[in-house]
């Protein structure tokens, strides 16, 4: 076997097909490609935390949040290369992605949905695909990360009520006093609940890196089409920084300020 069997280089050097005759596109495509194949590592990478979160098999879920968190990096940076894309280069390849849009990427609904960011109507832009429809319906109706780690909170005595165990899993995350005053007993007693506390800061570690992964989206974007709608008819750069809005693990951040 050679390096190039091994990896299937044939198939992933040729998946580039352009639609238009600008150079440009080779830039789009190579870029959105790339960052499809480091979600689907981070796809593999927190569904295995979830596992161990469940499983109560804490270090090495941390190994795999934070190997999560180091993708974003690359993924930030990845930002930069689109970026060299001026206005007038994006508008000449445009017309060639027809209603295609980064919005209908499955795996990264997926990824938001086992983050805990919640959303029903976010199905409506897979119809098209029974395939991709039916694995993000399966991670809107699986408990995301943030849920495991609120139940290992109950398993381990803190006073979670049984409603918010058992919520809705549909829904996306909402604040809740009583899981922020669990939180809150970890960080005052590190000693005592090191595995949680890592937890709490392998957490906080993954949504640092992804509100930065969208805040360099929101920018790239801006700095390329301006407030021109998407290609697949979003809002473009007014729904991204909608988006920016979105805290995943609510009781994480808000206790800095009880602390």
């Amino acid at each position: 076997m050679s390096y190039a069997d091994y990896l299937q280089l044939d198939k992933v050097l040729q998946a580039q097909r352009p639609l238009s005759h600008d150079r440009n596109e080779m830039l789009f495509i190579i870029q959105h490609q790339t960052t499809e194949l480091w979600m689907k590592l981070i796809l593999h990478e927190l569904e295995g935390a979830i596992a161990a979160i469940r499983a109560d098999a804490l270090p090495p879920a941390f190994k795999m949040l934070a190997r999560v968190s180091r993708v974003m990096e690359q993924l930030v940076k990845a930002w930069d290369v689109l970026s060299t894309m001026t206005p007038p280069e994006y508008s000449a390849i445009r017309p060639s992605l027809g209603t295609s849009s980064g919005f209908q990427s499955s795996q990264y609904r997926v990824i938001e949905f086992l983050l805990g960011n919640k959303n029903p109507a976010m199905l409506e832009a897979h119809r098209h695909d029974p395939a991709r429809l039916a694995l993000v319906d399966a991670a809107l109706r699986a408990p995301s990360i943030y849920d495991e780690a609120i139940a290992l909170l109950a398993r381990r005595g803190f006073a979670i009520p049984q409603a918010v165990v058992d919520r809705d899993k549909m829904t996306a995350t909402r604040h809740d006093a009583d899981v922020e005053a669990a939180w809150l007993a970890v960080y005052r007693d590190p000693g005592h609940y090191w595995d949680l506390y890592e937890l709490a800061e392998e957490l906080v570690d993954l949504e640092d890196a992804f509100r930065l992964w969208r805040f360099r989206h929101v920018t790239t974007v801006e700095r390329i089409i301006g407030f021109k709608r998407g290609t697949g008819g979003t809002d473009g750069v007014a729904y991204l920084r909608r988006m920016l809005d979105v805290v995943l693990f609510p009781e994480l951040w808000h206790l800095r300020t009880a602390m």
